[in-house]
């Protein structure tokens, strides 16, 4: 199967019918942090629960996914009507004895005794597992396939709107960039100007300003966090570009992400900087949101 991003929300259904037997299989899933497939199925396909939620995650992976397995059976001899006669005389006994003590009219009971509970059950019959799993399994491989194609449709198009959302991010990052030597110089002119105006004409150590400037520097450098942010916007696109089960590994980098912005963050310095480190915080804010939907 072609490896491809998928959302963790989805739904498929499926039908089959076979032998006077009509099978029909939902399913529908919601995010969730494992894999955790939930089914309900009738008493009488209770032994396959095991062998139908390995099929279904041989294709699904993560998600809180419910199975819902209908069935219905249009043969003979998978009916049987049990009727319960110690049960059903003993209702009409006591019926008799209450019409007695009661004064009341009437003839048979029949109608009201085949009411009461257990009189008449229905039972299905245990069939042979095999012929009732190749039944089964048309409808099952059909509601998964459709399952799938929704959830991966959902998932192309997360897989733009986040790569959408780290190109924004890289123009901000430049931005950081281009900006911080610039805020270094302007410290530089500052620092003269306002020396000159204290000093008032006295000659200023070029050397002692040059130290000044060299610490201003190096609290405000954020060189390693930018190649460090610019690596992971690399690593997320080749991350999605690859496919597959990319959730957990996406969440982790966003969380490397953000620990950088916030460094850049707080050694900010320059109002420049800071307006656009609040604008990469969310936009990586609406990242991590977009991922927690990816299988």
């Amino acid at each position: 199967m072609e490896s491809s991003v998928r959302s963790m929300t989805g739904y498929g259904r499926g039908e089959h019918i076979a032998e006077d037997r009509k099978f029909t299989i939902e399913l529908k899933s919601v995010n969730h942090r494992y894999n955790d497939i939930n089914i309900k199925l009738p008493r009488s396909l209770i032994s396959l629960e095991d062998k139908i939620k390995k099929h279904i995650m041989k294709q699904v992976f993560r998600g809180k996914t419910d199975v819902y397995i209908g069935f219905e059976t249009f043969a003979v001899d998978d009916v049987d009507v049990k009727l319960n006669e110690v049960l059903a005389q003993a209702y009409v006994g006591k019926l008799k004895i209450l019409q007695e003590k009661m004064g009341l009219e009437g003839g048979s009971f029949f109608d009201l005794t085949a009411k009461f509970p257990d009189v008449l059950t229905v039972e299905k019959p245990q069939k042979d597992e095999k012929v009732i799993w190749e039944a089964l399994l048309p409808a099952l491989d059909e509601a998964v396939t459709r399952f799938v194609a929704m959830r991966q449709m959902e998932g192309g198009a997360l897989k733009s709107d986040v790569l959408a959302k780290a190109e924004r991010i890289i123009i901000l990052v430049d931005k950081v960039k281009e900006r911080s030597p610039l805020v270094v110089e302007e410290y530089r002119d500052k620092l003269n100007n306002r020396l000159k105006d204290l000093l008032d004409g006295v000659d200023i150590d070029p050397q002692r300003i040059a130290t000044e400037v060299a610490i201003f520097a190096d609290r405000g450098c954020v060189d390693e966090e930018i190649t460090r942010l610019k690596s992971h916007l690399v690593q997320l696109a080749d991350i999605l570009e690859k496919g597959g089960q990319v959730g957990r590994k996406l969440d982790f980098l966003v969380q490397e992400m953000n620990r950088e912005s916030n460094t850049i963050a707080s050694k900010a310095n320059d109002i420049q900087i800071v307006q656009a480190t609040i604008e990469l915080k969310s936009e990586i804010e609406k990242i991590r949101e977009q991922i927690q939907n990816l299988e």
